[in-house]
């Protein structure tokens, strides 16, 4: 059960979306996982065979639980640590050896449930687990009709819940938890600059002439790809908190905050922003946000995130100071592209300008670092065609 939320201990396994010997590649979705964030697609970071389904559908479990066992080539050994303790079992004692049944008689064996050979056969076949079925034999042995309607029935799209009215109240509490705890654990400090846009947003509006209007950019992608790139010249402030000390990441994963209908928040990753072009980002930023208000997340878009980027812009904000998300040690903030008046030369002109703002963990970087950070992303603003 993958921790999807800063605050999170448990998750609810609502599908299955894959059987015992299915075929899986990495990043295949392989399960749904309800939390207070709505419905998430968990993927698969292995490539085999699943062996075996430890969780079944409905059951809500602690974070780090095993969830299936994969086996990744033929004939390897498969060895998984239990996730919890497992009491010994006492050796029952010695009860006389049962007569051997007669040829097609249903099994019964204590523990188990009551099948015929039949039923057992077409059990495999199909990846159902008999001890999840519900017989209507005689005695309520399990027979193959109920097999195959069980298996019928897992082949059916499950309908995604009704999201409960509480929902949203119980996710602003999480997020008000996590923030709280931010704010009384991390010594944050707080850098801003003002970014003359001009540029950058000349830039933009001949480049979108060139582009489809399904296919135009918006300006936050231009900070998005820029935050990425000042990112490598200060790489301590993408970075993830293990225990005690900050360990930074070789990738850069900006996590995208997105508010949602009725209320809320989520901050999926964009994986590899510095890597991207901007047509890509552009692309990946819809995605998310479209998949975010109506269900469909990743387990990995929630989880890998190495830094946030928010803004209010859209809002009116011109100026937002984020608090940082955990386990992550710092996040940018944008604000609205306004005009003001500027001094160019020693003339005072009028040009569009932006408020950038860094919160940052004072315990894995300090002032000046977060300063060249800042720098960095202006600079990077000035020459938006080599982003």
């Amino acid at each position: 059960m993958p921790i999807l939320t800063a605050d999170m201990t448990a998750g609810t396994l609502t599908t299955w979306r894959k059987r015992v010997g299915d075929a899986v590649k990495r990043g295949d979705i392989i399960a749904e996982v309800e939390t207070d964030k709505g419905l998430i697609d968990v993927e698969v970071f292995t490539s085999g065979v699943i062996e075996s389904i430890l969780v079944p559908a409905g059951a809500t479990v602690p974070t780090g639980t095993v969830l299936a066992l994969i086996r990744e080539e033929a004939g390897a050994p498969l060895s998984v640590a239990p996730s919890t303790p497992v009491e010994p079992v006492p050796a029952a004692a010695p009860a006389e050896r049962p007569a051997p049944a007669p040829p097609g008689a249903i099994a019964e064996v204590p523990g188990r449930p009551r099948i015929s050979p039949l039923a057992r056969k077409v059990a495999v076949e199909l990846g159902v687990d008999p001890a999840s079925v519900r017989g209507t034999g005689p005695g309520g042995a399990v027979t193959r009709e109920d097999v195959e309607r069980a298996a019928a029935a897992r082949l059916k799209p499950p309908a995604r819940p009704v999201e409960p009215p509480d929902r949203q109240a119980r996710m602003r509490q999480l997020i008000g938890a996590a923030m709280a705890r931010s704010k009384r654990e991390i010594p944050h400090y707080y850098l801003g600059t003002t970014i003359d846009m001009s540029r950058a947003m000349t830039w933009l509006a001949e480049e979108n002439l060139k582009r489809p209007v399904t296919e135009r950019l918006l300006p936050g992608t231009l900070l998005m790809k820029a935050t990425a790139l000042a990112l490598r010249e200060v790489p301590e402030l993408n970075a993830v908190g293990r225990g005690a000390e900050a360990v930074p990441s070789p990738a850069i994963h900006i996590g995208v905050a997105i508010s949602l209908r009725g209320g809320g928040l989520v901050a999926p990753a964009l994986h590899d922003a510095d890597r991207r072009s901007l047509g890509d980002l552009m692309t990946g930023l819809r995605d998310l946000v479209r998949r975010a208000r109506s269900g469909g997340l990743r387990s990995s878009e929630l989880s890998d995130a190495t830094i946030t980027v928010t803004s209010l812009g859209e809002q009116g904000v011109e100026t937002v100071f984020g608090i940082i998300y955990p386990p992550q040690v710092a996040i940018v903030g944008f604000g609205k592209v306004v005009d003001r008046p500027w001094v160019v030369e020693g003339r005072i002109v009028v040009r569009p300008v932006l408020a950038a703002t860094l919160s940052a963990d004072h315990r894995v970087s300090y002032g000046h670092r977060g300063g060249l950070f800042l720098a960095a992303v202006d600079r990077l603003l000035q020459e938006p065609g080599r982003l």
